[in-house]
């Protein structure tokens, strides 16, 4: 692969890595990629305040993790393009790969 230039990395980082870089966020990215959701949903699912829940997909919206779509006086949300969670499962690989690998150390010792 080719060497990355400054530019992307900063859009990488603005849109990705600040959009990802809490767990509330992650939980909320595989949530709304099942099925579309609505703020309630989302607040009930994952046990906290409403307005908490609103912040992070404020945040998601703004990076186009997930798109709204209003339906009557309900808004839900929807998984903005499904590559981010392909990228995420890798990641998730990534460490499932690095914990069995230490744990595998672990147990030699």
């Amino acid at each position: 692969m080719e060497s990355i230039t400054e530019a992307e990395v900063a859009l990488l980082h603005r849109y990705i890595c600040e959009g990802v870089g809490d767990p509330n966020r992650l939980r909320l990215l595989y949530l709304v990629a099942e099925q579309p959701r609505n703020v309630t949903e989302l607040t009930e699912i994952l046990a906290i305040a409403q307005p908490t829940v609103s912040h992070h997909l404020r945040i998601l919206r703004e990076r186009e993790l997930v798109v709204a779509q209003r339906e009557g006086t309900s808004i839900y949300y929807t998984l903005g393009d499904p590559r981010i969670l392909e990228a995420l499962n890798i990641l998730r690989g990534f460490v499932a790969d690095l914990l069995n690998e230490k744990a595998s150390v672990l147990s030699k010792t």
